[in-house]
């Protein structure tokens, strides 16, 4: 026989579609007795520890010089080399000084991001139990090899993918990996090969936790051969994507690029041509260089997005990722997960049937809070008084005793230590009255039938301790396993009746078309004097009590956040694991609608199965058209984010669980739970909510769209002052006078203004109707053709100001150092002035509040002063080239800014009445 190894074995083999006796002899091992602990020591040392490897990351070293790996710094890196071979040493270490800021800023903004941990590593647990040559040992959990024999229990975290060789009534909850809601019972008999993951119920996987029973099985994967170490490979191969913003920078950068080289080369060329010196022009081509670069803006960018997390912060979103804050407000689809995050993620039961009755159960999850109030039935109640039924009282009082789960309330939260589904019964008799300590002691347990797979139901046998005679048996089970076995059913006054099965089955399917869980409740007295219970005395004979009827219910701010995004232009897709029939029950209840296009009245649903048989043409229009994805594997979750993508979607993903880790990679912005959610999701994602509220998306999509517009007054109101600077030493080489500003001084301009004036711009509150407009169009640029034109029309004042100025000055006698000194202080006034135009880009300061931003009027009397001491403070004179200046000269500076100030008022009042531009344009 061959040996094996990594070659001969296939870990994506079916494995659920072998027989067991088949599985075992693939894997060369032993049903009973488990590997050799030779044959596992020379398995371990082929097959390498059962550990998921951490993905290596980019070093400290290589971090910090990408930040070096933009076009706009390679040309100041240029500018300071050249300065420096001219001999200007302080105009190249002010150059090179910026430069080395925005590297540290930057470099610190990504360390301070927590980089994707692979918590994929730590996603299994320390020891699992193993039998290995007869003996059962307790082994780390990377010591363990294909072939191996593992006991699994309640309580146990399952160590490596499994094939089932026994099941004693085992559940695993399996919904951090498929997305199911409800622990799946497991079996060992073998399953097509066609079928999906989240029904292959006689294997267990790594990751998953059991709820109940014991099991065995065979090792059949390890590390990233396991299910959850493909999901590893698929986070690692989904891309890292640019964020809207900073494609638009890269390409912004990359056209300056061009443009600032061009015109640096015909500001030399012309200078030379009209006989000027050859270093006078280099000097003059730099000048222009550092004057057109908005050495501010990657500093900026990354500050304003680190005050949008401060406040995200606030509201219960932590960004992982600063990008991602930007990216919020651009967004125009949320896929979201179901369970857990639309969803309690606790069973709670809606509707039960009882005495030929219909009752409907308020509240939501494990609480035992709320009322059982009679349902309406051809327009009229089913029933009167609850507590007169006695068919309804003894179908929760099944529910509560044919149970093996406890409900516990730890930090004022009530949730189940078991299994879900029995959890939801308990909470829903004690909605009543019936409390399980009480129902307990008043009939204490004799006996019990756990669940199993082939029996699909559950028995206990108990004693009435109020002086009843005979014992009685309470079963609880699937419909196909209850029906058959009774006879008749309990009446609402405790008589009982011939059994009507077609009309319970129908009640049943109404119950399962709402997405409802459905299970049955029976009885039986047997025999005085038995204590033990056996599948015989269940054959038949049964009463038949009612069904219980439950779901994974809907957050309710779930439902209103909903709304608040399609208010917002935002389209919501569910993609989840769970059962189609379940997924779109939801979806009704959350109100989630079909896109406008799609020509549908209710959303569509569809499953992973019909996904599978989609060519990429027909998946992208389905990724389009249907608003519910059920039953869907991880690698379809990744291929319809990657869909949408394609159809210049900006996707944020929402999810919890390992199976939604690679989408939330891929997505555009991933949203993880900070709660309940797993390790392997928020270290994927791009942002965490701490209340695991779907309510925090919309705020913080809110938060997103201001950060945006914050950044684009921040570009409009700096790009003025590089256009003024480019024009002003492009007219002095045309002209052939003496610079007006001197590359130290631009640089003084640019670096001082952006911090003390531009970075107020990041504490503007958020204007009115921002989630009453819809999401940018990821087409569209950042600036508009309409913000262009106001650019010019400002770089045109600044260039007659400062220009004109800079000339009169020198025409009646001032020096050079003068006349740049008041040019300088044109560039700044204006654009204190001009500030105030920005706080918003549609409507007048006065109309925002002249006070609103207090930080903005701070940063406005520091520069002021900052450019006095610019002015007359000597050692400034002497680094700077300035000089000071008369009293007089203050008044043509003054008036330069006001005159700014003015003509942009008069174009945006233009722009709001001429033109019809709604104060909610879209930025």
């Amino acid at each position: 026989m061959t040996t094996l190894t990594p070659a001969t074995h296939d870990p994506v083999k079916p494995w659920h579609a072998l027989a067991a006796e088949d599985a075992v002899a693939e894997l060369q091992t032993d049903p009973v007795h488990g590997l050799a602990p030779e044959e596992a020591a020379r398995r371990l040392e082929t097959f390498g520890p059962n550990r998921i490897a951490a993905r290596k990351g980019k070093g400290p070293l290589l971090r910090f010089l990408l930040q070096f790996h933009q076009p706009l710094v390679y040309i100041l890196i240029a500018a300071g080399i050249i300065t420096a071979g001219l001999g200007e040493h302080v105009d190249s270490g002010v150059i090179f000084a910026v430069v080395l800021i925005n590297a540290v800023v930057g470099y610190v903004q990504e360390a301070r991001a927590a980089e994707a941990i692979n918590a994929l590593a730590r996603a299994v647990l320390s020891e699992a139990v193993v039998v290995r040559g007869g003996e059962t040992r307790q082994l780390p959990t990377e010591q363990l090899v294909p072939g191996d024999l593992v006991l699994i229990q309640s309580g146990h975290k399952v160590p490596a993918d499994l094939r089932l060789l026994r099941s004693r009534d085992l559940q695993v909850d399996e919904s951090a990996l498929t997305g199911e809601s409800v622990a799946v019972s497991k079996s060992v008999d073998p399953l097509p090969a066609d079928t999906l993951l989240a029904d292959r119920d006689n294997c267990a996987y790594a990751s998953t936790l059991v709820t109940y029973g014991q099991g065995r099985g065979i090792v059949v994967g390890t590390a990233e051969r396991t299910e959850v170490g493909r999901i590893s490979e698929l986070i690692a191969e989904a891309a890292t994507l640019q964020t809207p913003l900073t494609r638009k920078i890269g390409k912004f950068s990359h056209v300056l690029l061009f443009v600032i080289l061009g015109l640096a080369a015909l500001t030399f060329g012309v200078g030379v041509a009209r006989g000027q010196s050859h270093i006078d022009m280099f000097l003059a081509a730099v000048a222009l260089a550092v004057g057109a670069i908005p050495e501010g803006l990657p500093a900026a960018v990354t500050i304003i997005l680190a005050i949008g997390v401060s406040r995200m912060a606030k509201r219960r979103a932590i960004i992982r990722r600063l990008p991602a804050v930007e990216t919020l407000g651009s967004t125009t689809v949320i896929c979201s997960d179901k369970t857990g995050t639309l969803t309690e993620n606790q069973m709670t039961v809606r509707e039960i049937l009882a005495g030929g009755a219909l009752w409907e159960v308020e509240g939501a999850g494990y609480a035992p809070e709320g009322a059982v109030t009679p349902a309406m039935q051809g327009g009229e109640t089913s029933g009167t008084d609850p507590e007169s039924s006695a068919a309804l009282l003894e179908t929760l009082r099944c529910g509560t005793l044919c149970n093996d789960s406890i409900l516990v309330q730890e930090n004022g939260a009530w949730e189940t230590d078991g299994d879900p589904t029995e959890g939801a019964l308990i909470a829903a008799a004690h909605k009543i009255g019936i409390t399980q300590s009480e129902a307990a002691a008043g009939f204490p347990r004799l006996d019990a039938i756990p669940f199993e797979s082939q029996y699909q139901y559950m028995a206990t046998l108990h004693r009435d301790a109020s002086g009843g005679t005979l014992p009685r048996v309470y079963v609880k089970g699937s419909l196909e396993a209850i029906l058959p076995r009774c006879t008749v059913w309990m009446r609402p006054d405790g008589a009982e009746e011939d059994f009507d099965a077609e009309a319970v089955s129908a009640a049943a399917e109404a119950m399962a078309a709402q997405g409802l869980r459905v299970l049955a409740f029976a009885r039986r007295d047997l025999a005085e004097g038995k204590s033990v219970v056996d599948h015989a005395d269940l054959e038949s004979g049964l009463t038949f009590l009612g069904l219980q009827g439950m779901i994974d219910p809907a957050r309710p701010a779930a439902i209103e956040a909903i709304r608040r995004c399609y208010a917002a232009g935002i389209r919501v897709k569910m993609i989840t694991g769970d059962h189609p029939r379940t997924a779109a029950a939801v979806a009704r209840a959350i109100g989630l609608k079909p896109p406008a296009d799609a020509g549908l009245e209710e959303p569509e649903a569809l499953s992973g199965r019909d996904l599978m048989t989609l060519e990429e043409r027909e998946f992208r229009e389905a990724a389009h058209r249907a608003s519910v994805f059920a039953r869907v594997t991880p690698e379809q979750k990744l291929r319809l984010v990657q869909a949408l993508q394609a159809q210049d979607e900006i996707v944020a993903m929402t999810g919890d669980g390992v199976n939604d880790a690679p989408a939330l990679k891929q997505a555009n912005i991933g949203v993880a739970m900070g709660g309940k959610g797993t390790d392997v999701a928020r270290e994927a994602c791009d942002m965490v909510l701490t209340d695991d509220n779907f309510e925090t998306i919309a705020a913080a999509v809110e938060e997103g769209r201001s950060v945006f517009d914050n950044l684009t007054k921040f570009i409009v109101w700096t790009l003025p002052t590089n256009v003024g600077e480019g024009l002003v030493i492009l007219a002095a080489v045309f002209a052939g006078v003496a610079l007006p500003i001197l590359p130290v001084q631009i640089l003084w301009i640019n670096m001082s203004t952006g911090v003390l004036l531009g970075m107020m711009l990041s504490f503007e509150p958020k204007e009115k109707g921002i989630m009453q407009r819809p999401p940018r169009n990821p087409k569209d640029p950042i600036i508009t053709r309409l913000l262009i034109l106001r650019i010019l029309l400002v770089g045109l004042v600044m260039l007659a100001g400062a220009f004109g100025l800079f000339e009169w000055h020198l025409h009646h006698g001032a020096s050079e150092e003068v006349a740049r000194t008041v040019a300088v202080n044109v560039f700044v006034i204006i654009e204190v002035f001009y500030l105030f135009n920005c706080r918003s880009l549609t409507k007048s300061m006065f109309a925002v509040g002249i006070f609103s931003n207090r930080w903005l009027l701070f940063g406005a009397a520091v520069m002021l002063a900052l450019q006095l001491l610019f002015t007359y403070a000597p050692p400034m004179n002497r680094f700077f080239h300035s000089a000071p200046l008369p009293g007089e000269a203050w008044i043509g500076i003054a008036g330069a800014g006001l005159v700014a100030h003015i003509l942009v008022g008069i174009e945006k009042w233009l722009r709001r009445g001429a033109r019809g531009v709604p104060e909610s344009v879209n930025l």
